[in-house]
């Protein structure tokens, strides 16, 4: 399982959505062997006021959190960031330095999902990755 939210100015949302979606669901498809069907995203569209960062990024920059299971190797989280940083650039011509990812992981026992404990479902997709 996997929720990600991407916060932006709502400029850079509304200008580049469709782009961000797919460069993190293609990320996540071949850095953790996702299942393709799979995509739970939030946008959150920030005015000006509402988000401060440095003054070193762009107004183009993002803040992307991914909650997920716990269970994947380091090795395959430093894929998933390092694609979800190529896509981004290569779609959106964003620069590395003004995206910020943060990878929560939980253990399956904090999730309910589909009116189930995350720990009775089936899942069609390996986590241990």
């Amino acid at each position: 399982m996997s929720q990600i939210k991407i916060y932006g100015l709502k400029a850079t949302l509304a200008q580049f959505r469709e782009k961000i979606s797919y460069a993190l669901h293609s990320a996540l498809v071949d850095a953790l062997a996702y299942p393709a069907d799979k995509k739970f995203q939030r946008f959150i569209a920030l005015d000006s006021e509402d988000f401060i960062y440095p003054t070193d990024r762009t107004d183009q920059y993002l803040i992307i959190e991914l909650s997920m299971f716990e269970g994947r190797s380091t090795l395959a989280k430093k894929k998933l960031i390092e694609l979800i940083f190529h896509n981004i650039e290569t779609s959106c011509g964003i620069a590395p330095h003004s995206v910020e990812i943060t990878i929560f992981e939980t253990p399956k026992e904090n999730w309910g999902i589909r009116g189930q404990h995350a720990l009775d479902l089936a899942l069609n997709y390996t986590v241990a990755v």
